[in-house]
């Protein structure tokens, strides 16, 4: 399956949080048909909370449209690899896939810091597939950060 198209629909959500001063990533939800059940963009900043990731929003939204708790055969499409706690979120609500674009070397938990979607002593494992449209995920992240220390000197 090709998940470039579904990528440019979860980056389009990043640059939402970009525009807004939250770290750029986004994310979206495809039911098996590959239909949009659900969407989200970082608003830890907008919201004040620490856990209002893009994928939490995303996935809670998800549940929402699907109306089980349980995303089996959904596919979350994030633009950087989920944090330990996105992760967490991913296994508990069962979900069948996840594509990542960015690694992220310092907080990742889908294979680069630490593997929590991929680990057989929890009671579920996503299929994994990273590093999809990764070059043009990073440049937005680079170019975020880029702007927030300038502004910050």
């Amino acid at each position: 399956m090709d998940f470039t198209t579904f990528m440019d629909m979860a980056f389009r959500e990043a640059e939402k949080a970009f525009e807004r001063g939250e770290v750029p990533v986004g994310a979206v939800v495809l039911d098996a048909s590959g239909h949009v059940v659900g969407r989200g963009h970082n608003q830890v900043e907008a919201l004040s909370d620490a856990t209002a990731h893009a994928e939490i929003i995303a996935l809670t939204s998800a549940m929402a449209t699907m109306g089980n708790k349980y995303l089996q055969d959904c596919t979350l499409v994030v633009t950087m690899e989920p944090c330990p706690m996105c992760a967490g979120a991913i296994v508990n609500a069962k979900v069948g896939r996840v594509v990542f674009g960015a690694y992220d070397p310092k907080m990742g938990a889908s294979g680069s810091v630490l593997n929590v979607t991929g680990c057989r002593a929890l009671n579920h494992q996503p299929e994994v597939y990273g590093g999809i449209s990764e070059a043009r995920c990073q440049a937005l992240l680079q170019e975020f950060f880029t702007r927030l220390r300038s502004r910050s000197n």
